[in-house]
């Protein structure tokens, strides 16, 4: 394919997969379940920071956080008691623990309390063209509070070389137009044109078919390789096509 033929190509799978019914078998349905948007995205936040692995087992692990907060995730942020916390000592899932859930949501009450919430933590460094800088500043916010150092590893940093697969697809939902039915556009401070791609083995493998991506590794260098490309179809939006990377490898198995 030429360079219009593969625009058109990607453009039309990921309309093809950018709609609702997507969503049932996806994390991003749980923080579907709420309408306010303090709610809409501490769940998202919560559920995107533990996707990776079968997404059928994040989808359950997922509701099982929103439970132990009895679906009320921001007022249980802000009015939790230190004894609430006990009933996250049996959750895990794979490697994130209670240990890392207490923290979180201690966390996160920092966020709200003293630095204006989760949009405004993000969006501390404006004027960006890329959003790696705002996340190192929000990583820097969040674990501001005394914290064992095995939490660390759950937030990336692509400042370090991280793709930051989970906390791009968090600011994907958060950013991106809610026209679809899919993402939320909740944030408006950030745009989409800043958005990376959330990098992972089922996008890079599908990247590299076609011929998005050289880059062998899936790290910080081939998020920025893979959104030069994307922003050449579509600078102002150019994380549309992670809906047609992702379909292209998890639904029709290209590799």
């Amino acid at each position: 394919m030429n360079t219009k033929e593969l625009k058109d190509f990607l453009d039309h799978k990921a309309a093809t997969y950018e709609q609702p019914h997507f969503l049932e078998q996806d994390p991003i349905q749980i923080p579907h379940l709420f309408q306010k948007k303090e709610d809409v995205e501490i769940s998202g936040f919560l559920v995107s920071s533990i996707a990776w692995g079968n997404r059928l087992s994040i989808i359950k692990s997922g509701m099982r956080m929103l439970e132990l907060m009895g679906n009320d995730p921001y007022h249980f942020v802000m009015e939790h008691k230190p004894a609430d916390l006990d009933s996250f000592n049996s959750f895990v899932h794979r490697t994130f623990n209670s240990t890392d859930l207490r923290y979180f949501i201690k966390a996160l009450r920092q966020l709200y309390t003293r630095h204006g919430g989760l949009e405004a933590a993000f969006s501390k460094a404006l004027g960006n063209q890329r959003l790696d800088q705002n996340i190192h500043e929000f990583r820097n916010s969040f674990f501001e509070l005394k914290h064992e150092k095995r939490t660390e590893k759950h937030v990336a940093d692509p400042l370090k070389g991280s793709a930051a697969k989970r906390i791009n697809m968090f600011l994907r939902w958060m950013v991106r137009d809610a026209k679809n039915g899919v993402d939320f556009g909740l944030w408006k401070s950030l745009t989409p044109a800043q958005l990376s791609c959330p990098l992972d083995v089922h996008s890079g493998n599908v990247a590299r078919s076609l011929g998005l991506l050289n880059r062998k590794q899936n790290d910080q260098k081939a998020v920025e390789e893979l959104d030069l490309s994307l922003r050449g179809f579509d600078p102002e939006d150019p994380v549309k096509y992670d809906y047609a990377l992702f379909g292209l490898g998890v639904f029709e198995g290209m590799k």
